[in-house]
């Protein structure tokens, strides 16, 4: 009898539910096949939440809220070809996964956090942190019922690497607030593993690995995780040096949503920024374009594939200006 080596779904190591997800995203590619060869005319809300709810059965919870938000896609200008974008992404992953162990282990890594598979705050700050002035650009909170999720954008003064932050706040308790918009700590980050790493994690000041940098003050408030350096407008980059960015971070993650950019000397108007559509929901930036007065001005934004999201700008005298 000759041995068969385990299957996809069943590698050395692996648990019962990276099988029950192999499953599902089988089912999910021949369901994406299917609406393309039918078309996706009918595509709407029933199917896909009937979909979203066989994944979430299958374990793979970050596939079923891809789903779940597809019908955002519905309220978008030429959604047809937005809509098969998003089924394409959605095969890749799931072809991404099943071969996962060809993949380099950034990307797999990326793979099985895209699909749902958790990675533990420990493991995260057992990880290499970044050491820099992080410049705190911006701050958005968001409800997801029963929880306040809130964002905050961090960049690399020295490094000019991005960063975010998130917090999940359960109900009757207040977010921290120790990250204050328009203020640059000093402070170490450990990101989260993968091939365009963003989220991270501000390594506790009273880690014996941190030290302030010499020559900046320590930690002078309870409520700075790093020393805190002051205000200071960010460095930023040119649009078109932003542009290679995102594009040499979609090449490493295709499934990348979005990505925050410090632009410099781009002059705001109605419906663009620095020859960059803004996204939809975000035209018309009347307080971006009064700070400017028809001057370039540097402002962080996050990219979108729909268009750019002002997080923020600043003033002749270097103060933040949220937008």
């Amino acid at each position: 009898m000759t041995h068969e080596g385990p299957s996809p779904a069943q590698r050395p190591g692996e648990t019962a539910r990276h099988a029950r997800v192999a499953a599902g995203l089988v089912e999910l590619e021949r369901w994406l096949g299917d609406q393309v060869r039918h078309g996706i005319a009918g595509a709407d809300r029933r199917a896909w939440d009937e979909l979203a709810k066989r994944l979430v059965d299958a374990q793979a919870s970050g596939v079923a809220g891809v789903v779940s938000r597809l019908e955002r896609v519905r309220s978008f200008e030429g959604w047809p070809e937005r809509l098969l974008a998003e089924y394409a992404l959605l095969n890749l992953l799931a072809v991404a996964f099943r071969r996962r162990a060809e993949l380099p282990e950034p990307l797999a890594r990326t793979v099985l956090s895209r699909v749902g598979f958790p990675t533990s705050r420990e493991e995260v700050l057992a990880g290499p942190a970044v050491r820099d002035h992080w410049h705190v650009l911006a701050l958005r909170d968001e409800d997801q019922d029963p929880l306040v999720v809130r964002r905050v954008w961090l960049h690399g003064h020295g490094t000019g690497r991005p960063a975010l932050i998130l917090t999940f706040t359960p109900p009757g308790q207040r977010p921290d607030d120790s990250l204050v918009p328009g203020t640059v700590i000093d402070a170490a980050l450990a990101f989260y593993p993968g091939a365009a790493p963003l989220r991270a994690i501000v390594v506790p000041a009273a880690s014996p690995e941190f030290q302030p940098f010499e020559g900046a003050p320590a930690a002078g408030s309870p409520r700075s995780p790093g020393g805190e350096v002051g205000f200071e407008e960010p460095p930023g980059v040119s649009v078109a040096e932003g542009l290679a960015q995102v594009g040499g971070v979609l090449a490493a993650d295709p499934w990348i949503e979005s990505w925050p950019l410090v632009l410099r000397d781009v002059v705001p108007e109605a419906e663009m920024l620095g020859g960059l559509p803004l996204h939809p929901r975000d035209r018309e930036p009347w307080r971006l374009i009064a700070v400017a007065g028809g001057r370039p001005v540097t402002v962080a934004v996050d990219w979108t594939p729909a268009g750019l999201r002002p997080l923020a700008t600043w003033a002749d005298d270097g103060t933040a200006v949220p937008l």
